[in-house]
């Protein structure tokens, strides 16, 4: 997969006098059926989260409060999100790698997963995505 494989994804939107509502449907909102939901929150100030690859594993992240960024490298480029919106996540498919930074203090990052949790799912080394990813036909 390639930096230009990832996307905004714009939610679904309700309003009226009791406050938004913000709501995602597969096939409609989201690329794929979420097998699981997590989020993190509490990050202290300069600590960066995920660092990692996926095998298989696709994701929607989404900023619930706060914000925080997004890097996203495919071997080859990188791109950079800056995520402030409940309404809008960002789609990234598998074979990427990925950094969440710079939280603010009431930061909350939702991520939708495509698979459940498997630890062998994950790429944990760089230097072994970018074997990985370079050994893929373009």
């Amino acid at each position: 997969m390639r930096i230009s494989d990832t996307r905004w994804v714009d939610l679904g939107k309700f309003d009226d006098a009791r406050g938004s509502l913000r709501f995602g449907e597969f096939d409609k909102h989201l690329p794929f059926a979420p097998q699981r939901i997590y989020y993190s929150y509490n990050v202290p100030a300069g600590i960066p989260r995920a660092g990692h690859g996926h095998r298989e594993l696709e994701q929607v992240i989404i900023a619930l409060a706060g914000g925080f960024t997004l890097a996203i490298d495919d071997g080859y480029d990188n791109a950079e999100y800056r995520l402030e919106d409940p309404g809008r996540g960002v789609y990234v498919p598998k074979m990427l790698w990925r950094e969440v930074r710079d939280f603010t203090p009431d930061g909350i990052c939702l991520v939708l997963a495509s698979l459940p949790y498997d630890p062998a799912e994950y790429i944990k080394s760089y230097d072994e995505f970018l074997k990985l990813v370079r050994s893929l036909p373009c």
